[in-house]
């Protein structure tokens, strides 16, 4: 059995809504998985967190985005290995989603309306926080 922990990291990504400028969070959809949670992935050979955490928010948002504070790290079991995936909290600044393979979906949603939908409890938790550091914010 390998013990070594798959290395990944994502986001929680926000946006003030173009409609009223309330907080939204992006849930992405995989289709392989049938959940929502996070834009998150494994990281590449030396690539480190920060550089995988905004790189994977890319390819499964198609959002660029501003990293804000350091959030848990989510700490669980995948496919019989352990799995270690740092988050961030992350502004979305631009960018325009196409579906693809690995997500077929993207929702902005409220943050209560994100902690329903999300399937995973860890990462309902990681709405929490975000709010948490935003409302500390400088």
């Amino acid at each position: 059995m390998n013990d070594t922990p798959v290395l990944a990291a994502g986001c929680v990504l926000w946006r003030r809504s173009p409609v009223d400028g309330n907080l939204e969070v992006c849930l992405v959809h995989r289709p392989k998985y049938d959940d929502w949670s996070h834009p998150k992935g494994k990281l590449k050979r030396d690539e480190d967190a920060v550089t995988g955490a905004l790189r994977e928010v890319h390819e499964e948002t198609g959002c660029t985005a501003l990293l804000g504070n350091e959030l848990s790290t989510a700490l669980y079991y995948a496919n019989g290995r352990p799995k270690e995936v740092r988050y961030w909290a992350a502004e979305a600044t631009e960018g325009h989603f196409t579906p693809n393979h690995e997500v077929d979906r993207i929702l902005w949603l409220r943050p209560a309306e994100a902690r329903q939908r999300l399937t995973q409890p860890r990462d309902a938790e990681l709405v929490d926080e975000l709010l948490t550091s935003l409302h500390n914010a400088p």
